[in-house]
């Protein structure tokens, strides 16, 4: 019998997980005011406390950046992969939690927001996971908060769609357990690093386990073919959650999936173990794109139209090189600030009964709403990958990264699925700016929050165009 393995914990192990916990007691402390108010904490008190906690762990996260530590054993890595991952991570929650100042029942807020605290504690212990335990670990902790977010809505909708992600979800996480137990036995180590031996590769209990690991990745990136749940997932889902998901779930994993291609593969063999990924990453891109012509619900479009997203982003990773790591990681940003701002106008337009996630209601928006027709307008020609937006220059980074490592026909797959997305993205800017409109529709009153999200993530997504030229 073997000895048991002794880790020796201290402080510096504990600081490197110091956000994690910040925001896991932001989350118990909106519960404990919930709890102790008369009826339920008012929604801006249970928001406020929430943003306190991202803020505080946001400024923990930077603090870690340019450091290099790694800690309980390597169950857990602090390096520039994990922070930027997690800063996108607490970005996605700060984005998603301030949407709660204009949609959802007073009385589920509290608890709304905690859950999700707790989900995005989950995705961040995910971006800096250094074990397979630490994986799984965090991917549960991500998803079964997120099982009860999406069924926290009055229809039937969203109950509808939190059974079906959590059987889907279970599915996957279970192929990607077994995967994990394969690749345990394979390596004798749990820890990622382990599967860099060359030796590995002639053992096909690590090619199945690999592969059954990266099965499970790519459903929670909602990649070809196991994304049929996201359309139907973001559509029930209440409309905080479903741009919560659009981000922080796909963060959390892109963190896993940079890391074991950047750092835990022998390099004579990580083409032919990583070819089946960019496969799927390439059809993703045609697929998603063609997915978005026929919907006529913006939930739905933008769930494909993430689809076609992270399939750019994953391309840029094949060569497993530098250059193509820091693309996936600005487009993904980019990416971040597109989707969150495009939820924070449907919000805008919408009341519980989320009017704004219906693309009829946009019809006429330029001329009842120029400011929020141009901040939608902004979003959808980043997502187009048209200037003058970060989408543009963020997918002519990606299409060199793909071009200089030889990956030509993942670079032409992300031309062609790009300009199969020109027209689903044209038609709503069209109906926004329609002289004519097909339906008068009066949007709700002003909404603080989602305003102010709104401005910030257009103003980012311009700006962000030019951050590479600055000195």
């Amino acid at each position: 019998m073997a000895a048991p393995v002794s880790v020796n914990v201290t402080a510096a192990d504990w600081a490197a997980v110091t956000p994690m916990f910040v925001l896991g007691l932001a989350g118990l402390a909106v519960l404990v005011a919930d709890l102790i108010a008369r009826a339920y904490v008012p929604r801006y008190a249970a928001i406020a406390i929430g943003i306190a906690g991202i803020v505080g762990a946001g400024v923990l996260c930077l603090h870690q950046y340019g450091s290099q530590y790694t800690a309980f054993g390597s169950g857990f890595v602090v390096d520039d992969i994990s922070v930027l991952f997690e800063a996108i991570v607490l970005l996605a929650a700060l984005g998603s939690i301030v949407l709660y100042g204009a949609l959802g029942e007073a009385r589920h807020v509290a608890a709304a927001v905690a859950l999700m605290l707790w989900s995005a504690s989950g995705a961040m212990l995910m971006a800096g996971a250094g074990n397979l335990m630490t994986v799984f670990l965090g991917l549960e902790l991500l998803s079964l908060a997120l099982y009860t977010l999406c069924g926290m809505a009055d229809r039937a909708g969203a109950r509808e769609a939190a059974l079906k992600y959590l059987i889907l979800s279970s599915t996957a996480s279970g192929l990607l357990l077994y995967g994990m137990a394969l690749l345990f036995g394979a390596t004798g180590s749990v820890a990622l690093a382990s599967l860099a031996n060359p030796t590995l590769a002639a053992q096909p209990l690590y090619w199945i386990g690999l592969g059954l690991f990266f099965i499970g990745l790519t459903f929670k990136l909602s990649l070809v073919p196991f994304h049929t749940w996201a359309p139907d997932v973001f559509q029930g889902a209440p409309l905080p959650v479903t741009a919560f998901m659009s981000v922080a779930t796909k963060g959390g994993v892109l963190a896993v999936l940079a890391r074991i291609v950047l750092t835990s593969l022998p390099p004579q063999h990580a083409s032919a173990l990583l070819l089946p990924v960019w496969i799927v990453a390439g059809i993703s891109m045609i697929a998603g794109n063609v997915g978005m012509l026929a919907q006529t619900d913006l939930k739905r479009l933008l769930a494909y139209s993430g689809i076609a997203q992270i399939g750019y982003v994953v391309a840029a990773l094949a060569g497993a090189t530098t250059a193509g790591f820091d693309a996936a990681v600005y487009y993904f940003a980019a990416y971040s600030f597109m989707n969150l701002g495009a939820f924070a106008v449907a919000a805008m337009l919408s009341s519980d009964r989320e009017e704004g996630a219906v693309l009829a209601n946009y019809a006429g928006l330029g001329y009842r709403r120029p400011w929020l027709a141009f901040a939608m307008t902004v979003f959808l020609l980043a997502m187009a990958g048209l200037p003058p937006t970060a989408g543009f220059l963020g997918k002519i980074f990606l299409l060199r990264s793909t071009v200089q490592t030889g990956y030509v026909w993942l670079g032409a797959l992300l031309v062609v699925g790009t300009a199969i997305s020109l027209y689903a993205y044209g038609r709503v800017l069209r109906l926004m700016y329609a002289r004519e409109p097909h339906r008068a529709y009066d949007p709700k009153p002003f909404a603080p929050l989602a305003a102010v999200s709104a401005a910030v993530c257009a103003i980012v997504v311009i700006v962000l165009t030019f951050y590479p030229f600055v000195p």
